[in-house]
């Protein structure tokens, strides 16, 4: 693909509009196919325009029925096309495992690598107007636990734009976690397609005193965090883990080498998670290398609450960052 040029001002939902846009351009291959494809708010934007432009033969409405769209998308990919399959919320995933885990992830080591099942499935995570607890929760770690697939969690226009296309043009299934609050989180994006490595992570900023590896919409809560550390004369490393299947651990153990301390941030819960594995795999490699335990900031161990009052105490903030960190330097000093 072209390298990056010129890059402009875009939403996060723009982003994936035009990467799904571009790869729809370049290859007749690409279909989009799901739940709400049609829908007046074109699935927070990201879907706008395509059908007008592409018509029914490519961004094809489906029932709710996530089983049996993802045993068409799996049949589809097996006959040359590259479906994105829009399944919205991440909750209803769950209906579709028995497609994705036993045939679309196995299937080209099943087959001796002669064929490939190059799906994408989009969905949404995350706090929402009282989403509630089924409409909530994030399966990454689930998905991450299956060789075969990749996962990926965009945390900023740029990578949501390069982690789709290249997610498309994978011959590998994808599952693309997308955060309901960062749909409006604006960014620098190339004109041209670019596609963004999975497995690697990104610097969001440099820092010499503690590392904070975050994923998707927490990226931005750990900012925020950070700037509360900085006050206190706290210079935070902040890393975007950007995807959970490959997890960048050279980029982490880097950091990790640097600062002596590592807290990770997961959007899901602790046990058998991604922040668990993180700290598993960091505290195993750099034994001597920390100053004290890496620490963990994940949902509590409970269904996500509905009410709005209780949803404001049940993900992480700024201010539960800045204080767990200041109590990890409290333990290493």
């Amino acid at each position: 693909m072209p390298g990056a040029v010129a890059t402009r001002v875009l939403s996060y939902s723009q982003a994936l509009c035009e990467a799904t846009d571009q790869a729809m351009q370049m290859d007749p291959s690409v279909i989009v196919i799901g739940q709400g494809t049609r829908d007046t708010n074109a699935i927070f934007g990201s879907l706008a325009g395509l059908f007008e432009k592409y018509g029914p033969g490519r961004v094809i409405e489906m029932p709710l029925s996530e089983n049996a769209i993802t045993g068409i998308c799996v049949g589809a990919a097996l006959n040359g096309l590259r479906p994105v399959f829009v399944l919205q919320r991440a909750d209803f995933l769950l209906l579709a495992m028995d497609q994705l885990v036993n045939h679309a992830s196995k299937w080209h080591f099943m087959f001796g690598g002669k064929s490939a099942v190059p799906i994408t499935i989009r969905c949404i995570i995350g706090k929402g107007w009282g989403q509630g607890p089924q409409h909530s929760q994030s399966l990454h770690a689930i998905c991450s636990h299956f060789p075969g697939l990749r996962v990926a969690l965009p945390a900023s226009a740029y990578t949501a734009k390069g982690l789709l296309l290249n997610s498309i043009f994978s011959n590998d299934p994808v599952v693309l976690f997308e955060g309901r609050s960062l749909f409006d989180l604006k960014g620098e994006v190339p004109e041209e397609p670019y596609v963004y490595p999975f497995g690697k992570a990104a610097i969001v900023q440099q820092g010499s005193d503690i590392t904070l590896a975050a994923v998707s919409y927490l990226v931005e809560e750990t900012k925020k965090g950070a700037e509360l550390l900085k006050k206190d004369g706290i210079i935070a490393e902040i890393i975007d883990l950007v995807s959970s299947s490959p997890v960048d651990y050279d980029t982490i153990c880097a950091s990790v080498k640097k600062t002596g301390r590592l807290v990770v941030l997961d959007i899901s819960w602790e046990p058998f998670g991604l922040a668990a594995q993180v700290s598993a795999e960091v505290s195993g490699r750099l034994l001597r290398d920390l100053k004290g335990p890496v620490e963990k900031i994940t949902l509590p161990f409970s269904p996500t609450p509905t009410a709005s009052v209780l949803e404001a105490v049940y993900y992480p903030t700024a201010d539960g960052i800045y204080k767990k960190c200041m109590d990890l330097f409290k333990k290493t000093k």
